[in-house]
């Protein structure tokens, strides 16, 4: 069982999640925004080790904070083995666009479609979703998906990035409109919604 709390962080108002393992007490934060005391004080407030973060993809407004998260803590980073590019390039990762500096990242765990791990006694699926960007993702756990900029509540992420792909997009978001029964979708901007609501109101999944 995990517990969820979530912080909008950074210039976008990216969403930024701590994940913590009820019966562990270990923690993941996924897509950390920027370097945030807010962020380092909910960390340490939850208790327990840093364990991992779960990059959904690699543009600066989901990693801008990974940094300072592995001076402070040292966890392994996580993220789809086709994203690794952008990851490390400011040119893709759009940290050129806004002047902005990312150390170079080294990544602890490269996911294909459909590997699972472990996170404390809590099981995570990681599923490629390609798109927004071309090695985009999400993670399943238990009933929720960290959808990051694939869907939105009623919307979907922005397909005019380098290495974006509206038809790629389209093929992805068939493939959660298709996965069996409902789950609470959280995504990279905006609210939290479901995957029924996206099925029935969202126009690009209809």
């Amino acid at each position: 069982m995990i517990e969820i709390k979530t912080l909008v962080l950074g210039d976008i108002c990216t969403n930024t999640y701590i994940l913590k393992d009820v019966s562990t007490g270990k923690l993941a934060v996924v897509d950390p925004a920027c370097e945030s005391e807010l962020l380092f004080h909910a960390v340490d407030e939850l208790g327990g080790e840093l364990e991992y973060i779960l990059l959904t993809h690699g543009h600066f407004d989901h990693i801008g904070g990974l940094a300072s998260l592995l001076a402070k803590y040292s966890p392994k980073v996580v993220i789809g083995e086709q994203e690794m590019t952008l990851l490390n390039t400011p040119s893709l990762n759009g940290s050129a666009w806004h002047n902005l500096h990312i150390d170079k990242i080294d990544v602890d765990l490269s996911l294909k479609d459909n590997d699972t791990f472990m996170f404390g006694d809590t099981k995570i699926k990681y599923i490629s979703t390609p798109g927004h960007t071309a090695g985009s993702g999400c993670y399943i756990v238990e009933d929720v998906i960290f959808s990051g900029d694939t869907l939105f509540c009623q919307s979907i992420g922005r397909t005019d990035f380098p290495t974006s792909s509206g038809k790629d997009m389209m093929l992805s978001l068939m493939r959660l409109n298709d996965l069996d029964g409902n789950f609470t979708v959280y995504p990279g901007h905006d609210v939290s919604t479901t995957l029924d609501n996206e099925r029935k109101f969202n126009p690009y999944m209809r």
